[in-house]
């Protein structure tokens, strides 16, 4: 039976990061290298990725698969729609990245990342743009509680007027995060922002809701 377009939405959404030169494939390539930099200045041993709305998971997925630290990573990817997460599920196998965990779940839900929290990487990338100013706020302030200390965090934003993106890197400065660096490529509409975690942690509480998802997407397309 086929599914109703509100349900295909997304999984057609992710066609565009297959598209040259498109806002989105230019948007995977900053965020790969950025978790790319992000693992290669872990410590030895284990190293825990969450990453929320992680669609077909292709940002760790890729970024993974050919870096020396991939058998180190223990990573979980939450994701609510079941196509997008069979299609990372079977990336992450066909890789051979045993350690990754896919997840179908709320993203929003603290208490699906039990387990893999505290983490050495936490990625929000497609969900800032597609929640409430409020929200966004709210998620990053409770991040803390998802993170070890100096984790790193790396999320996206569109930078459409009004553009949110100086008032949340403010944020993550006034919750303790100090700017790794932030990438605003020109030509493009789009922001990539990197944190680590340099104040304190928060404990673990499985029980806080981070977001509502209200967007469609549409202006990471631009």
């Amino acid at each position: 039976m086929n599914r109703p377009a509100s349900e295909r939405h997304w999984v057609d959404w992710h066609g565009q990061y297959d598209v040259t030169g498109s806002s989105l494939s230019r948007r995977l390539a900053i965020v790969q290298r950025r978790i790319r930099q992000a693992l290669d200045d872990q410590p030895p041993g284990e190293i825990r990725v969450l990453s929320m709305c992680a669609g077909q998971g292709r940002d760790i997925l890729g970024a993974l698969v050919d870096h020396e630290r991939r058998d180190d990573v223990r990573a979980r990817l939450v994701e609510l729609d079941p196509d997008l997460a069979a299609d990372a599920e079977r990336s992450a196998r066909s890789a051979g990245l045993d350690g990754v965990r896919v997840v179908v779940g709320d993203a929003s839900d603290l208490g699906v990342y039990e387990g893999i929290a505290p983490a050495h990487i936490a990625l929000v990338c497609g969900v800032f743009g597609n929640v409430s100013d409020a929200d966004v706020r709210h998620t990053v302030e409770q991040l803390p509680r998802l993170c070890r200390p100096a984790a790193t965090v790396i999320w996206t934003r569109h930078r459409r007027s009004p553009d949110l993106t100086p008032t949340v890197r403010s944020w993550f400065a006034a919750t303790g995060f100090e700017e790794v660096g932030f990438d605003a490529p020109d030509g493009f509409r789009i922001g990539v922002g990197t944190h680590r975690l340099a104040g304190p942690t928060l404990p673990y509480r499985p029980g806080i809701r981070l977001f509502d998802f209200i967007g469609d997407g549409s202006g990471a397309h631009h």
